[in-house]
């Protein structure tokens, strides 16, 4: 492989802000694995956020990128799975896994998609000290043709229509929305761009906690639960401490440690250094990682700051807000939560919930 940008480049960042820029190149907030294509040829390779290949985790995408992209090109963009009307952030995890066959099988049964939004390098051009603008324009000229499952973002410079797709398109399972200066070159691994996620809060039960890598005397996370009837069901870990907090949290919690056969999760995880139903298979990011926690006993409330949900988990760790002494734990279910009118995400991108490949990729303005 020889290209003018070479593997492995650190993708661009975004900072988060609570409100949509005045001005700039909107963009959807994909909720997938990000991803750099290069391709020289039929040589492909797919670096990712912390520069490790996703190559053998997505063999359709390397496929569709020997069809449907330039000849030799860097571009960047995000992986996905649609399902339903909406994105599986929960089938892409199944991807990250060890065995080939495995592998194969879940790319014919829940095939993924690529969702380009940047362009890094075309033929013998290294564009990345170029204005975004002119990337763009690059991009949607280079990749005008290209069918599912390979796409170009839908894009937008009018704040209006930022703000609808930012509450419209949650719906269909996206993250939000990203902002991006027209003039702006490409900044590996710099926060250049900026990023509008959805925030809400909602009232846990504090079922658990793991202790920090750091020592047995601090608090890692939090194990945060809500009920579905009379059932606690792990929903996700709120772990944002200073480390002098995270040894308090410790101290303060001792009282409520319980055994484990005497807490909710106890069947899901009946042995010593019992693991959550989430977390039962282990980690698939790190198989080394001790996952196992801490019981207590559900008494204690905790509000916390969350995005939004896949499925029956919070999608991204929570941040802690206060301490809820006034809830009553069982008070504590799904029905709080806010529920995102549907929307249909193939009117977001046309095409990417149909096998197909000859319907044309959606909006690329």
């Amino acid at each position: 492989m020889q290209l003018p940008v070479m593997p492995p480049v650190a993708p661009m960042l975004a900072t988060a802000v609570a409100e949509i820029p005045a001005s700039g190149h909107y963009e959807p907030k994909w909720d997938g694995f990000r991803a750099i294509i290069f391709k020289d040829g039929d040589e492909v390779e797919i670096g990712s956020r912390n520069e490790r290949p996703l190559t053998r985790y997505f063999p359709e995408v390397v496929a569709a990128a020997r069809t449907e992209l330039p000849d030799r090109c860097v571009v960047d963009g995000e992986i996905v799975i649609a399902a339903g009307a909406g994105l599986d952030f929960e089938a892409l995890l199944q991807r990250i896994h060890p065995a080939g066959s495995r592998v194969a099988l879940l790319a014919e049964q829940t095939p993924a998609s690529f969702v380009a939004f940047d362009l890094l390098a075309l033929g013998d051009d290294d564009l990345m000290a170029r204005p975004f603008a002119e990337r763009r324009a690059l991009l949607h000229s280079a990749l005008a043709d290209v069918r599912p499952p390979v796409h170009v973002t839908p894009a937008t410079t009018d704040r209006a229509e930022a703000e609808r797709w930012f509450g419209a398109f949650e719906g269909a399972g996206l993250d939000g929305l990203v902002a991006k200066p027209v003039d702006a070159p490409y900044t590996a691994n710099k926060r250049t761009m900026f990023k509008i996620k959805h925030e809400r809060t909602a009232d846990c039960v504090l079922a658990g906690f793991r202790v920090h890598k750091s020592g047995p005397d601090a608090v890692g996370s939090l194990l945060l639960g809500l009920y579905d009837g009379d059932t606690l069901i792990s929903v996700g870990v709120v772990g944002s401490f200073s480390m002098a907090r995270r040894r308090e949290l410790f101290s303060e919690l001792q009282p409520l440690v319980v055994p484990m056969a005497e807490h909710p999760w106890a069947a899901a995880a009946p042995e010593p250094g019992a693991r959550t139903p989430r977390s039962a298979e282990g980690s698939r990011w790190n198989a080394g990682k001790d996952l196992s926690f801490v019981p207590l006993r559900p008494e204690l409330v905790v509000e916390v700051r969350y995005d939004h949900m896949e499925g029956t988990r919070f999608r991204h760790t929570t941040q802690f807000v206060r301490w809820r002494p006034d809830r009553d734990p069982r008070s504590c279910t799904f029905e709080q939560l806010e529920t995102p009118v549907r929307f249909d995400l193939d009117e977001v991108l046309p095409g990417i919930l149909r096998a197909d490949p000859a319907v044309v990729a959606g909006p690329q303005a």
